[in-house]
């Protein structure tokens, strides 16, 4: 009975600082919950095993005692049974609030190194900026003093010059003035001796204008040479004048050609039409004449014969024409044939022009070897 009065004892204190803790939650820390779970769980499995045990030994002596207080102790039993169970699952609440707690502890502790060792750098850091700020700020400062104190001496040393230059004019103003005091006492000599430097600058003088004049007209003689010599068109100047000339010919040439063709084709249908003029008279002059001829016999053989004349003047007219065209086409032959070499004459043109061109090339080739060689 001792034993269970001891339990009921240390359960009651139990529940007593757990419900302490329960109206502390939001303050629960995780040393207390550590001391909860190292300290009392051990106290409440103890108790657990040692009211079991008890139980197990209250056999055949409990059932021969009252009824009544049986009934209570068994209500006891059930209530402690149920606050042990409500503990223990508060037991393992805590434990898992312990291990977040402790999560987090961790968590924190990792952090409060990092922004330790972050406030380190960031001191170091300030620290090397305060020297480097004092040392700039010193630096600047003493250039600072530098440049103020040569101002000062520039700014003296101009006074010094300003007052050096007017001694120097009012020196040279009193030296003039002395001069032309002086000049209006000069001798005979001295006035013949400025005659003579005065003769001998004039002269000088002419000779200078001169040599001007002289220099001016070879400037102009030079001037234009150089105009002359740059009129002369280079060998690039006069391949690309060619190529231009060359196209400029055909352009002529395909229009003289085209020109040409048109009046060919102009004088060709003009003929045509004459001789198509001459052969409607002809027919409305038949046409005319046909019924009267027809009348009687006499200017019947006389139309025929006027018919016959007329034939024999159109194959009169054939034949020339056929002679006509044989000779346009000998001569077509012929130009056929001149324009044949003259293309064999172009080809060789041009053969002998790249030729020459290669041979210039090479010539500019060994002048200019020979130029290197003679000036090393």
């Amino acid at each position: 009975m001792q034993l269970c009065f001891f339990s009921q004892i240390q359960i009651n204190t139990l529940m007593t600082s757990m419900a302490a803790m329960a109206k502390e939650e939001g303050k629960l820390t995780a040393s207390a919950v550590g001391q909860i779970v190292g300290m009392q769980s051990e106290e409440i499995k103890q108790m657990a095993s040692e009211y079991a045990e008890k139980q197990s030994e209250l056999t055949s002596e409990e059932r021969s005692e009252r009824h009544g207080p049986l009934q209570q102790h068994r209500r006891a039993v059930a209530s402690i049974n149920k606050q042990i169970q409500h503990r223990t699952k508060q037991l393992e609440e805590l434990k898992v609030k312990h291990a977040e707690v402790k999560t987090g502890c961790d968590d924190a502790k990792r952090n409060l190194v990092e922004a330790t060792e972050c406030s380190e750098k960031l001191d170091r850091e300030l620290k090397s900026l305060a020297e480097l700020e004092e040392q700039a700020d010193s630096s600047s400062l003493e250039k600072l003093r530098a440049f103020v104190t040569m101002n000062e001496n520039l700014k003296q040393q101009e006074q010094e010059f300003r007052t050096h230059c007017r001694e120097e004019m009012a020196r040279l103003q009193q030296n003039i003035e002395d001069l032309k005091m002086a000049s209006g006492q000069d001798t005979d000599e001295e006035k013949e001796r400025n005659q003579l430097i005065d003769k001998q600058y004039n002269t000088d003088r002419e000779k200078l204008q001169k040599i001007r004049l002289l220099m001016a007209r070879r400037n102009r003689e030079i001037a234009i040479l150089q105009r002359n010599i740059d009129e002369v068109p280079s060998r690039a100047e006069l391949t690309q004048y060619q190529k231009r000339f060359i196209e400029l010919y055909s352009q002529v040439s395909a229009t003289h050609k085209e020109t040409k063709q048109f009046f060919t084709l102009y004088n060709t249908l003009d003929d045509k039409k004459v001789y198509l003029e001459k052969e409607v008279n002809l027919l409305n002059s038949i046409h005319d004449n046909f019924h009267q001829a027809m009348s009687s016999s006499a200017a019947k053989e006389q139309f025929l014969r006027q018919m016959e004349q007329i034939v024999e003047g159109i194959k009169q007219n054939r034949i020339k024409m056929e002679k006509k065209r044989q000779e346009n086409k000998m001569r077509r032959d012929q130009l056929n044939d001149e324009y044949l070499e003259l293309l064999d004459k172009q080809r060789l043109y041009f053969k002998t022009v790249k030729d020459f061109k290669e041979e210039c090339r090479k010539n500019e080739m060994l002048l200019s070897k020979l130029r290197a060689k003679g000036a090393s």
